[in-house]
């Protein structure tokens, strides 16, 4: 303490003594170091945006995509000199950033930069003003951080902080080798990481419809939407800079079932609080609604629209992404990797029991990325699936699951890759109650799920079949090898002991895009008899609505017809269900299912089948008026034809086009049996290049009914 109070005494006596003399300017060199200002340099035409492929989106924060260098400029009080001044830069993620954890980076300047670390370099200086160049690592934590930039002198004195106002986002990169979600093809990922609209199928496989999806990842608020998702989840922020976690969270989030996310699902057909499933068109809304009301979940969802969210969001964060669409859906919900289907005595469908069901179709997504965490050869597509069917570790969620363990039956690789296989390569089982009460197989459909599964083609709008990724040729012993590995890993792992003979084929056609709404439905039945001797049965067939979920809602027509073949035989029976016997009873997708069952007389083979039929819906007709330029108004004509002989009651029109003009509703009120309206839209295009008018009409009586028009926009 006397030393201390020696010195102050000795300060004292030189102060006063410098009291007596005029006081000298100090020289720059003198001054404490500090950060005046800091340019982020994000500007979207900038060289940080363009070389980082964020220019597409709307604002001008810095938003960069980790493992690749991004530039900043520094603007300080006095010239920086390495000598005698020390100077590094802090990154903070989330509500407690830790260095430990990845959420607080201290980046440091460093003279020669190298890659897969923070780091800093000074690449110009200019009088005070200082450009640096920032490594990040591809394994970087991705959101939202904040930028501080730390000055001191190397003796060692109090550090000067600057906090940068402006924050930065980070995103995945599929540019970037080291990043696992790294996509080597430039068109695939043109596609699945920058194309802003696609197509999601729908129907039935022989009857495939399409619609246009405007997925706008890069429309104004959609980035801040998908960060608020993130941040509105229970994953610490450590967790985001491995794209497995990301996509199993997004997956839970897309959906409120368990935990406020974005869609309410609804499959009820009673859409009066909200927008019916079947009138989006566009996730933008969506994610927007749901941002700007703090989390509030938007009313309704069914798979597709689940889907094309989960694809913008995807997409947006910077993990290629694509929705996809398995025809024939399996619903396993007892996890014996089999679709059971349980009939009476008498061959009567047992409704109670019938808790697997076999949706017409079902839209999941695919997402590429590497997955270190199982074996090799199991990265690249990912299924994952935000629709809330059956939970995953107590919360609605499905994925990722790797698409290569998908196909070879490799069941046990995680996440619910038993619940994706089954959907696409369960076999179907019949099941016939004895008197006794106890249950026999008495036959399989080897056939019977996941057909035509299909994605939006790269760099057009056809479809793409990719059946091939998700399993071998059906039939093949691949196929059947594959089933019976994933079978045992199943709840009913002796299913395939004892495989029987049938001389009898049965199957039901459809011509061309068949049935068309407000016309009668036409089917073929044809029955083919494989032996040399002649073979007789009764052929049962109900035909009931069903939901497209493979949900019944209820039977609306049942006969009975005999069949007699000789030898060798094929015959066609037509089967009909006129406009009558369903007009009022048909919901959302107006999809049906056909059951067919018999029994061979002579064999006691049994012969069954189960189809889904939809009546087809007409297109809007959307024909693009006058010349499409930047700037100045132009309008397109959209017409719709009710196919129906019956009045159709508030029918609404919802019309968006990305770049062309705002999502908006237009009431069209009564349209009449069999009537054309004809509606005319104006807009001014604000942005150059291919562009979709999408619309989509909105009414109780009929659904999925939607247009598009491509129209090329020039600057002026």
């Amino acid at each position: 303490r006397s030393q201390r109070r020696e010195d102050a005494d000795a300060g004292s006596r030189k102060c006063a003594r410098a009291s007596n003399r005029p006081l000298l300017p100090r020289s720059p060199n003198q001054l404490k170091l500090s950060v005046a200002s800091v340019d982020l340099l994000s500007s979207k035409t900038g060289q940080n945006r363009r070389e980082h492929h964020t220019d597409l989106f709307h604002g001008e924060d810095l938003i960069i995509r980790r493992g690749q260098t991004f530039q900043i400029e520094v603007e300080l009080n006095r010239p920086f000199n390495s000598d005698t001044n020390k100077l590094h830069i802090e990154l903070k993620t989330g509500g407690l950033p830790l260095v430990s954890k990845g959420t607080h980076v201290i980046i440091p300047l460093v003279d020669t930069l190298e890659d897969e670390r923070w780091e800093s370099k000074i690449v110009e200086q200019t009088n005070s003003k200082i450009k640096l160049s920032v490594n990040s690592p591809a394994s970087a934590v991705v959101g939202l951080y904040g930028l501080s930039v730390i000055t001191c002198s190397l003796k060692g004195d109090n550090p000067s902080t600057y906090n940068s106002p402006k924050n930065i986002v980070m995103l995945f990169n599929p540019w970037c080798e080291e990043d696992t979600v790294f996509l080597e093809d430039k068109d695939e990922r043109k596609e699945y990481v920058l194309n802003e609209t696609g197509r999601i199928y729908y129907g039935t496989e022989k009857q495939i419809g399409a619609r246009t999806w405007n997925f706008g990842q890069f429309h104004e608020g959609i980035l801040e939407a998908c960060l608020f998702i993130l941040e509105k989840s229970d994953m610490p922020p450590s967790g985001r800079g491995d794209p497995v976690n990301v996509v199993r969270v997004v997956s839970a989030l897309i959906n409120a079932q368990d935990d406020l996310g974005v869609l309410v699902g609804n499959w009820t057909g009673d859409y009066s609080n909200g927008v019916s499933p079947a009138a989006w068109s566009t996730s933008v809304e969506i994610l927007r609604k749901y941002h700007s009301s703090y989390g509030t979940p938007v009313c309704y969802g069914q798979c597709w629209v689940f889907s094309g969210v989960t694809t913008t969001v995807l997409r947006c964060l910077g993990i290629p992404a694509r929705s996809v669409t398995n025809f024939q859906s399996a619903h396993d919900t007892d996890v014996s990797l089999t679709t059971d289907v349980y009939f009476d005595e008498k061959l009567e469908p047992l409704d109670y029991l019938n808790n697997d069901s076999v949706w017409n179709f079902h839209v999941w997504n695919d997402c590429w990325m590497a997955r270190p965490d199982l074996p090799a050869g199991y990265g690249g597509w990912q299924a994952i699936d935000s629709t809330p069917q059956e939970t995953s570790q107590g919360t609605f969620r499905c994925g990722p699951a790797s698409v290569s363990a998908i196909r070879s039956g490799q069941v046990y690789l995680k996440h619910d890759t038993p619940f994706v296989f089954a959907e696409v390569n369960s076999d179907k089982i019949y099941w016939q109650r004895n008197l006794d009460g106890t249950f026999n197989q008495i036959h399989s459909e080897k056939k019977a799920v996941g057909h035509c599964i299909s994605t939006k083609a790269v760099g057009s709008d056809e479809r793409a079949d990719i059946t091939h990724l998700y399993k071998h040729q059906e039939g093949s012993e691949e196929e059947r090898i594959a089933v019976e590995t994933a079978s045992r890993h199943g709840s009913k792992p002796d299913m395939y002991s004892s495989p029987s003979a049938e001389d009898v084929s049965m199957e039901v056609r459809i011509d061309g895009e068949g049935p068309r709404m407000g016309a009668d439905a036409q089917l073929s039945i044809v029955v083919k008899n494989l032996s040399s001797e002649p073979r007789q049965a009764i052929l049962h067939s109900q035909v009931a609505v069903m939901y497209y979920t493979g949900v019944l809602k209820g039977t609306i027509k049942k006969e009975q017809m005999p069949v007699e073949l000789q030898p060798n035989e094929e015959k066609t029976l037509e089967w009909v269900l006129t406009y009558q016997q369903y007009q009022n009873q048909l919901v959302d997708q107006a999809a049906l299912m056909l059951t067919l069952s018999g029994r061979v007389n002579e064999t006691k083979q049994v012969l069954a089948n189960q189809t889904t039929f939809r009546m087809r819906t007409p297109d809007l007709v959307i024909t693009p008026l006058g010349e499409a330029v930047v700037g100045k108004e132009m309008a397109a004509k959209i017409t719709f034809t009710n196919p129906l002989p019956r009045t159709l009651k508030d029918v609404v029109f919802r019309v968006e086009g990305l770049g062309l003009q705002k999502g908006h509703v237009v009431v069209v009120g009564d349209v009449g049996g069999l009537a054309t309206v004809t509606l005319t839209e104006h807009f001014i295009p604000s942005q150059p290049g291919p562009k979709k008018l999408v619309a989509s009409l909105d009414c109780k009586q009929l659904t999925q009914v939607h247009g598009v028009a491509n129209i090329v926009v020039i600057d002026q």
